[in-house]
């Protein structure tokens, strides 16, 4: 049994004529009586009474004419689903955020926008460290990651840079200094630095060690915070002073002080990294949409 026996035996059962069922599907009427004829030889019983004038539906046939409206009901939505998951408008997307990431206005705004766009498309979210991420790329767990450039092993993987935001020195609500605007990075070189593990996110880590360095002083490195946004706390209860991404002063911890770092400020980074020539439509549609809000030209 094809899907041309059941369209044919449908269009017989419902116009109970070979003649007119045959100018519906736009073949001749002797071809649509043989089709028809095979089909009850192979289910081994008569769909029709024939007579002088049309066909009537025995009960194999009334039985057989409901089946086969919901067999070829299915097949259309699965057609449909198909043709939907190739044009990348179903599906799921898994996407992975990295040293608060998604604090940056242009996270948020980018998916916010792929989903108005693909609302059938499911995001799956996991927030990680960048290696971890890189990793999870390299396996296929993770599509797309929101990361902290540089990456050293990016074999196999491409990266959008997206965003380069400036740093801000976070204080404790008593230093000395937290009642101004902008302070140069030299004025906490007495300070203790708090600062995330470097393995956590290495490129992110060494721009801040290189620009205090380049301010003339190393830091003193006090205890290590488990990640980016737990610096903002652990300044706050004065465990020393911390140097984070302008995005994070959206953490409003009671006890701290955002201040802009007068003359050369290190930089955070923000890229996208997606499998190199990845086949996937949703994924290909993220990473366009998400180019859409790159404001590093």
């Amino acid at each position: 049994m094809e899907l041309r026996h059941l369209r044919y035996f449908i269009a017989v059962a419902e116009e109970l004529h070979f003649t007119r069922a045959a100018e519906r599907l736009g073949i001749q009427q002797p071809p649509l009586s043989l089709q028809i004829r095979q089909l009850e030889e192979e289910l081994g019983t008569p769909l029709f009474r024939r007579l002088t004038r049309g066909v009537r539906l025995t009960e194999s046939g009334i039985w057989l004419l409901d089946e086969a409206r919901r067999i070829l009901e299915h097949v259309e939505r699965v057609k449909a689903g198909v043709q939907s998951r190739a044009r990348g408008e179903t599906g799921r997307v898994r996407v992975g955020f990295a040293g608060a990431t998604y604090f940056h206005p242009l996270v948020p705004s980018a998916i916010g926008a792929f989903r108005q766009r693909y609302p059938g498309v499911v995001l799956l979210p996991e927030q990680s460290n960048t290696p971890h991420l890189i990793a999870g790329l390299r396996a296929g767990e993770i599509d797309v990651a929101f990361i902290r450039p540089p990456v050293t092993e990016s074999e196999g993987l491409a990266f959008d840079l997206l965003v380069e935001e400036p740093m801000l020195v976070v204080l404790p609500a008593a230093h000395a200094r937290a009642g101004e605007r902008s302070i140069p990075l030299a004025a906490i070189a007495e300070d203790t630095l708090i600062l995330f593990p470097r393995q956590t996110g290495p490129g992110l880590y060494d721009a801040v060690i290189a620009a205090c360095q380049q301010a003339g002083f190393s830091p003193e490195i006090g205890q290590e915070a488990p990640q980016i946004t737990s610096t903002v706390h652990m300044v706050a209860a004065g465990f020393g002073v911390s140097i984070v991404p302008q995005s994070v002063q959206q953490i409003h911890a009671e006890g701290v002080a955002y201040l802009r770092i007068q003359g050369d400020a290190p930089c955070a980074q923000i890229s996208l990294a997606y499998r190199r020539g990845d086949q996937s439509a949703a994924v290909q549609h993220f990473v366009g949409i998400t180019r859409r809000y790159k404001r590093v030209r």
